[in-house]
């Protein structure tokens, strides 16, 4: 049996209702007591919440390229699972049956204002480990089948009822099934079963099998959390340490003494060699930041989607502010910042960084979603500059402050955003 990390501690229900905080509690209280130890079910999240996408918006945006949509089917009779991948035609979608199947959509975040405007709830976490909010529709009895996440999520839910089933015991079973396109599990036992209304949320830490059935048509929102592997890790330090290493660095043995075995790898050659890995200063701390604020920044950024100096602008973004025009930021634009040992900071945008003056200058630029004259005064000269950097490569595009503030705004993204 292949085992997994689980929460020993068993799930609590809670009733945020009249509170004033979405998670029934401080969040301080919940990254102390809950946050990757044990899910929660927060019912009344969102008293009164109304879903800030419908199921019909979500069928259209599937059906745009570059959006990522699946469409998982399930037949209850011969268990039998079909999968595909968007982007779909809307013609198709008045025919699907009433039951058993699920529209999925990554990254609904980056098309539509109003989802986004739902991460406003989770500033308490880092927003460099927010990974994407997922979006499903399903239809009555549409599930994707018993299965885990490597990463905490949250589960609101947004329109309908979803029953939510998970096993929360110690060292689940987490062999898979090979027979279907999803990542199904052989075996699950669940020992909570909730069934989840609009404004209900449900906060899961990685490793918890769960499994969610549509009561009835029903949209869940998912709010997912970064969590890259060791192996991704090291693959990708690696891949830096090897490009920027010294090639005059070698091994080397000048008071080599004469083997007793020419065969032994002795003690005095392991040294050695770990001397000379050592001058590749892999454990640089300064180094070792610059490099994981670009990996962390640039990680599990849709292919094509990306910020690129092809989108970019040359236009001043200082003259067309003063003049009312807002900038606003790429919605694939991902940004972080670190403090240097100078006393300066790095900016990180989508695996690229920029030297910063002022650590005063990171925060404001990467805490702002658009760059109005209020944000430009802010700014230092130098980050002004910074501004523009970022502009010519790609992170920013002038829109009309309507589509900013939101009085014509429909909050969807399209492509020709980026023209």
């Amino acid at each position: 049996m292949t085992q997994t990390a689980s929460p020993s501690l068993p799930p609590l229900e809670i009733n945020a209702a009249g509170g004033p905080w979405p998670l029934g509690m401080p969040p301080e209280q919940f990254l102390r007591d809950y946050w990757q130890k044990r899910p929660v079910l927060i019912r009344n999240a969102f008293p009164d919440f109304e879903s800030p996408i419908q199921p019909e918006d979500l069928a259209g945006l599937s059906c745009e390229e570059g959006a990522l949509g699946r469409l998982a089917s399930h037949d209850p009779a011969t268990d039998r699972w079909t999968l595909r991948t968007g982007p779909f035609d809307e013609a198709e979608f008045p025919g699907m049956p009433d039951h058993d199947w699920t529209l999925l959509v990554q990254d609904v975040d980056k098309w539509d204002a109003d989802v986004r405007g739902l991460l406003d709830h989770f500033r308490f976490l880092p927003a460099w480990r927010m990974d994407d909010v997922m979006v499903s529709f399903a239809a009555r009895g549409g599930n994707v089948g018993a299965h885990i996440d490597n990463y905490d999520v949250f589960l609101v839910q947004g329109v309908g009822q979803r029953r939510w089933m998970i096993d929360s015991k110690p060292n689940p079973d987490t062999r898979y099934r090979d027979d279907v396109p999803l990542r199904l599990l052989q075996h699950f036992d669940p020992d909570c079963d909730w069934v989840l209304n609009p404004g209900d949320m449900l906060y899961l830490p990685p490793g918890v099998p769960h499994h969610g059935v549509a009561v009835n048509a029903c949209l869940t929102i998912s709010v997912g959390f970064r969590a890259p592997s060791a192996s991704e890790l090291l693959e990708d330090y690696i891949d830096v340490l090897t490009f920027d290493a010294d090639e005059s660095v070698r091994y080397d043995d000048p008071d080599v003494q004469v083997a007793a075995d020419p065969y032994e790898i002795d003690r005095f050659a392991l040294d050695r060699v770990w001397a000379t890995m050592q001058r590749l200063k892999m454990d640089d701390p300064e180094r070792f930041a610059a490099w994981f604020g670009r990996f962390i920044s640039g990680y599990r950024v849709a292919a094509g989607q990306s910020p690129s100096p092809e989108q970019g602008s040359t236009e001043s973004v200082a003259e067309t502010v003063a003049d009312g025009v807002v900038w606003q930021r790429h919605p694939y634009s991902r940004m972080a910042w670190r403090r240097c040992a100078d006393g300066g900071a790095q900016l990180f945008a989508n695996a690229h960084d920029w030297p910063v003056d002022s650590v005063e200058d990171a925060a404001r630029i990467c805490a702002a979603g658009h760059i109005d004259a209020h944000v430009l005064a802010s700014l230092s000269p130098a980050g002004r500059v910074l501004v523009q950097q970022l502009a010519e490569a790609g992170h920013y595009a002038p829109v009309d402050a309507d589509e900013v503030y939101g009085e014509e705004d429909d909050g969807l993204y399209t492509e020709d955003d980026e023209d």
